[in-house]
């Protein structure tokens, strides 16, 4: 019997590597190195967004409606934010946010009130029924995205956010 660990002691192999050997062998004058971690990231971010979706979907909420409450929830108390903050922190032109606060304030999950410190600014507020919907939600997709890193101790976890947030914050900043 052999005491090796699958996934720890000897890799496994995934669509991937075919993929990645298959351009090795038709096209050996390109590296193809990239497709090994991006190809990899890309099955993930598809994986991604279906349990994401299922999350959502439980709730009767869709991406676009997570990401609107979420941003307000992140807020703290009281829960209210400019539309101009929430199209900084979603996104989205103003003329989408406008359209999705309106489709959110019917449901009842936010309102919009006057700004106090602007006579012209309104502020959209997040109601208890959209505090409520939101923290549920949120609770299912930490349960979905645990599942989809549970093949990760946690040391490896921490390193593969380190390592792609070194990958990621300088895109984010060529692009701010």
């Amino acid at each position: 019997m052999s005491s090796e660990r699958p996934g720890v002691d000897r890799p496994r192999v995934d669509d991937v590597d075919e993929i990645v050997a298959a351009w090795r062998r038709e096209r050996p004058d390109l590296d193809v190195t990239p497709l090994e971690v991006l190809s990899r990231v890309s099955r993930l971010a598809r994986r991604l967004d279906l349990a994401r979706g299922s999350a959502f979907s439980e709730h009767l909420l869709d991406g676009w409606a997570f990401d609107v409450l979420s941003a307000l929830r992140r807020a703290g108390a009281p829960y209210e934010l400019s539309p101009g903050q929430l199209v900084q922190q979603t996104l989205v032109t103003s003329g989408t946010m406008t359209n999705r606060v309106d489709r959110l304030e019917r449901s009842g999950f936010v309102e919009r009130r006057p700004d106090p410190g602007d006579r012209r600014g309104v502020l959209v507020r997040l109601t208890r029924a959209g505090r409520d919907v939101v923290d549920s939600a949120m609770a299912d997709l930490i349960e979905q995205e645990k599942s989809l890193l549970s093949e990760l101790s946690p040391a490896e976890q921490a390193q593969l956010a380190m390592l792609l947030r070194t990958m990621l914050a300088p895109l984010e900043t060529r692009e701010a």
